[in-house]
């Protein structure tokens, strides 16, 4: 089993069940992913450097959520799954994707707050990355399930650096040279390449076993630039400098001269060639320590003023040892122990001996306490860790670890039993715990927020939605524009269109069939053939203006006006005769027929009332179309003359009526619309798009789909039709109905 980062011994399996619980879950979360930040870094690059589009797409390939939350810890797999969704959807290689990303991490670190930190880090690029580790220590106080990588450099004599990383996520390394690259142009003006000398696994760790060789080339960048600077100013101005250098200069030399002997065995040109480089004018450190010849402590005060340090021999023979470790971990009282039979190191991850951890005598170490070790009164609480730095002394050939417990919060100070005065008062540690309690709480209450944000973008999705719906119902009983305008709390002024093609139809015989039949069977007829009709209304745009009973009026050049509206409605009448083939009468089982009228000329359209308002045409254009319908024939189109006159030479075919008594109207000589000798059937149907069809859709006239039925008694109900769409409208179906519709049937055609 896996405690914390390291293998147990088999003696574990002494310990309290419950402490094995705690740290087995520890362990989880150190197995799992990053945290949120890291993928949300990862969005914003994408998004930054290719669109949200791209975003949108990678997140559909990944199938991952919508959002990350940054305290929250995701499982590796999402990290990889979207960096490998990347790479095929942009066409680049994971080595460049992944330093992009370790470039684009470090820029996204200054931007979250992490700018000062990161340039304190070092002096020079060889300090920041020995720091990293500590940053990392200090972080996870922070972010407890953090599993960071760990870094260790070395100097060669030629000038260049051999970078160590070790990590237990596999084929993440490329990350590292964009991270540093990036860090080395920035805080330090440098000029950085890195190149891969060795990957492979350090069998000396006991964890992080992923170990990555880099090269690391410098080449300063900063001095170039000062040079470059200066030679750009004018040569007098650099004369006079350079004039000026030189007193100086001989001012100090005068001055050295005349000192007497210094205690440091050192000449006097010595020590100007150690402040001054001729010619160059750049000031060197002159700091040298003085040590004194014994150390004048006593060996009890330095016990008490560092409570917490281990000095151990080549063999880890433990040689001393502060008072309040002995206190916390009673055993190293004992003479001649080891420390390794007492501790446990999880950081760096390598194994407990002098080679290893000279090797690693520039990070951060972290020490575990032995369970099994323990008095047996202290085996139910949560073992002691200690962190500090390692020092060998050659002199002595000792180690010595000179440390603090490592704590997150007063409840772990609780929980070992501890207090703040067993810390020593000049050890940061007591601050650093008081100020990271403070931390933990402001980072749960920015945790509640996030997720408070996350339920609010979620609700506020779900009402889009929702609003979607509710706009899609509205526009279904009245014109997007007028939509809108009563939505502002507008008032919507009547309309006037000089000239506009009104279509009528009904079902022939409908009231007999009414008679015939179930209600149930008049509503599935209905659905059937209006789904179909209102279908049409998209593919020809055309507007629906109503439906009542068995009768469906559409309007062209309404509300927004068009040349071609007389051709749209003429191929929309069309479709509608071809698609009334398919429904069939409930009572004789045959297709239905229907009759259509068509009349051309203008209106005054306009909204009418305020409780379910629609959207009304009114002119004798209106009643001369219905006239058209109700004095048809079944299964012909009905046009009257101005209609004739608008599709005359357009492409259909007509033949001619002749003359009839119209009611209200007299004689009119009317025709027939037989066909479009341009088009197909199937194009009429919207099964092909043509280019009138694409014309017309270009358009973007909201479909005004508005049909829906009830059952006998009931009124104003939404059902969906069959495309799944609901549609609006109110039919009423039983005997009563019936008798009211023979009646206006009656008068409509006296």
């Amino acid at each position: 089993m896996k405690i914390g980062g390291q293998r147990c011994r088999t003696g574990t399996a002494k310990a309290d069940l419950a402490e094995i619980c705690r740290e087995r879950d520890k362990d989880r979360r150190s197995d799992m992913g990053p945290y949120g930040f890291i993928n949300t870094c990862l969005q914003s690059l994408v998004i930054e450097k290719f669109g949200e589009e791209t975003w949108e797409k990678l997140k559909a390939c990944a199938e991952i959520q919508d959002a990350f939350m940054t305290y929250t810890v995701y499982d590796d797999i999402i990290t990889i799954k979207l960096i490998q969704e990347a790479c095929k959807l942009l066409g680049v290689s994971m080595e460049a994707i992944l330093k992009m990303f370790g470039e684009y991490f470090f820029k996204f670190c200054k931007m979250s707050g992490y700018d000062r930190m990161l340039r304190t880090l070092g002096g020079n690029l060889m300090e920041f990355i020995e720091n990293l580790d500590a940053l990392h220590s200090y972080l996870a106080l922070s972010y407890q399930a953090m599993n960071a990588p760990s870094f260790r450099v070395e100097k060669r004599t030629d000038g260049t650096m051999l970078l160590h990383y070790y990590s237990d996520r596999r084929g993440l390394c490329y990350i590292v040279p964009g991270i540093i690259e990036a860090v080395a142009q920035d805080f330090f003006d440098m000029d950085v390449t890195m190149e891969i000398l060795n990957k492979g696994e350090e069998e000396e760790r006991t964890g992080k076993k992923e170990h990555v060789v880099f090269l690391i080339v410098q080449k300063h960048c900063g001095q170039k630039k000062t040079i470059r600077s200066k030679e750009s100013q004018g040569g007098k101005n650099s004369q006079q400098d350079q004039e000026e250098l030189e007193r100086v200069f001989q001012k100090m030399k005068e001055k050295y001269l005349s000192l007497s002997v210094c205690p440091v065995k050192k000449s006097r040109w010595d020590l100007v060639r150690s402040i001054v480089i001729f010619g160059k004018g750049h000031l060197q450190n002159p700091f040298e320590p003085v040590y004194p010849e014994r150390l004048w402590i006593e060996e009890k005060t330095f016990c008490n003023a560092f409570p917490f340090h281990l000095v151990f021999d080549a063999t880890l023979r433990v040689k001393q040892a502060g008072v309040n470790i002995q206190k916390y971990v009673p055993g190293l009282q004992t003479q001649d122990i080891r420390v390794d039979e007492y501790f446990t190191i999880i950081h760096p991850q390598v194994t407990f001996n002098i080679a290893s951890i000279s090797k690693f005598i520039n990070s951060q170490f972290v020490l575990k306490t032995r369970r099994e070790m323990m008095p047996e009164v202290w085996k139910n609480q949560p073992t002691l860790k200690l962190r500090g730095q390692m020092i060998w002394m050659d002199s002595l050939q000792c180690m010595l670890y000179l440390c603090s417990p490592k704590l997150r919060s007063l409840q772990e100070l609780e929980e070992r039993n501890m207090h703040i005065s067993d810390i020593a008062r000049h050890d940061t540690t007591r601050d650093l715990i008081l100020l990271n309690q403070q931390r933990l709480a402001e980072i749960e209450l920015s945790n509640q927020l996030e997720r408070k944000k996350e339920e609010l973008r979620i609700l506020s999705k779900h009402l889009a939605i929702e609003k979607k719906k509710t706009e899609t119902l509205l526009y279904a009983m009245l014109p997007e524009h007028v939509a809108n305008q009563l939505k502002e709390g507008k008032k919507v002024a009547a309309g006037e269109f000089k000239t506009c093609t009104i279509l009528f139809s009904d079902v022939v015989t409908f009231t007999n069939i009414c008679a015939a039949c179930e209600p149930i069977q008049i509503v599935n007829m209905l659905n059937s053939m209006y789904s179909k009709f209102d279908r049409l209304t998209s593919v020809h745009d055309v507007y629906k203006v109503e439906t009542i009973g068995d009768a469906y009026m559409v309007v062209g050049g309404v509300p927004v006006p068009v040349e071609n509206h007389a051709q749209r409605v003429a191929n929309f009448a069309l479709g509608m005769r071809i698609s009334a083939r398919e429904v069939m009468n409930p009572v004789t089982g045959e297709p239905i027929q229907i009759r259509v009228g068509i009349h051309t000329g203008p209106v005054l359209a306009g909204v009418v009332g305020d409780k379910m308002p629609r959207y009304c045409l009114f002119g004798d254009t209106v009643n001369t179309a219905s006239r058209m319908e109700s004095h048809g024939l079944p299964d012909k189109v009905h046009l009257s003359p101005t209609a004739y006159s608008a599709l005359e030479n357009r492409g259909f075919e007509i033949i001619e009526r002749g003359e009839i008594e119209v009611k209200g109207k007299g004689k009119m000589i009317t025709y027939f619309l037989i066909q479009n000798l341009q088009v197909t059937e199937d194009e009429i149907m919207g099964k092909t798009e043509n280019p009138e069809n694409k014309k017309a859709n270009a358009l973007g006239i909201q479909d005004s789909q508005t049909v829906a039925v009830g059952r006998d008694e009931d009124s104003e109900h939404l059902l969906p039709n069959t495309d799944g769409e609901y549609k609006f409208g109110t039919i009423f179906f039983g005997n009563t109905n019936n008798k009211i519709l023979s009646v206006a049937k009656q008068e409509q055609h006296e």
